[in-house]
């Protein structure tokens, strides 16, 4: 019923985006461009992609120059790692895949998300 107003999308297909609760900040069903381009606020969702995005190149930026000064520094640097997904070569495929590692579901169950980092 109304899917031309859904884009005629299948219930199933609207529904995978549905929020949920005490999911990570990082999951991506909390993007606040999405929510609002979902509810037809298209300036506002345009705007707040634009944001975000922004946002994301600011931290890439900080990354490399961080990257850059350890490199001339002589000093470790520690790059950039999923929390809960490590990559590995697939035994059979020998292609890289990331594989999930553990912790996503124990930190769900204490509603521990202080190692997320702030994406949004």
């Amino acid at each position: 019923k109304y899917a031309e107003n859904m884009y005629y999308f299948s219930e199933l297909a609207l529904t995978l985006n549905a929020p949920e609760g005490g999911t990570a900040p990082t999951d991506s069903r909390r993007r606040p461009d999405q929510r609002l381009m979902e509810n037809g606020r298209w300036d506002e969702a345009n705007a707040e992609k634009q944001r975000l995005e922004e946002k994301q190149r600011i931290s890439r930026k900080r990354r490399e120059a961080e990257a850059a000064r350890a490199t001339e520094d002589g000093t470790p640097y520690d790059p950039y790692k999923p929390l809960w997904f490590e990559r590995k070569k697939d035994p059979v495929t020998q292609e890289l895949a990331h594989v999930y590692k553990g912790g996503y579901w124990e930190s769900k169950e204490k509603q521990d998300w202080t190692l997320c980092p702030d994406i949004f």
